[in-house]
């Protein structure tokens, strides 16, 4: 089976078995899995695949453009299935990853263009402490 990606400037992509079930792992908003991450998660439905084949296909998918590779400050490639514009925030503690709209920065792209560029994409990272770890870190100062 042939899928067309979304970009005119993809070659149609085969869709094997394999590349389908790890697509699927992309369609829980918000999830920003590493390539460990899908590995043990579609082991379940594909437990002969091997790490090495799951690098593979993110790649692939990636570059068909139905999935995201995220260029983080993280040390983890991690990939994302969102492929509307958008923004990430990571928590330097945990590693979380959440998303920010991009409407929330409504004159970025503008800014970039005005100093003579024609953007072709750019990723924005923004970094602190979730919840969670802000909430560790006071019940760890009250001891």
């Amino acid at each position: 089976m042939k899928f067309k990606p979304p970009d005119d400037t993809v070659p149609l992509l085969r869709m094997t078995r394999q590349r389908r079930i790890i697509l699927e792992e992309f369609h829980t908003p918000g999830r920003h899995p590493t390539p460990d991450d899908v590995y043990m998660r579609i082991r379940r439905k594909l437990p002969n695949i091997s790490l090495g084949t799951v690098y593979r296909n993110l790649e692939i998918l990636s570059q068909a453009k139905l999935i995201k590779k995220l260029r983080l400050g993280c040390r983890q490639r991690r990939y994302d299935g969102g492929l509307h514009r958008h923004y990430h925030v990571r928590c330097v503690k945990c590693g979380k990853i959440s998303d920010i709209p991009a409407d929330s920065f409504p004159d970025l792209d503008d800014t970039a263009k005005g100093h003579g560029f024609k953007i072709l994409g750019h990723q924005l990272e923004f970094e602190g402490l979730c919840q969670a770890c802000r909430k560790a870190g006071r019940s760890q100062k009250g001891r």
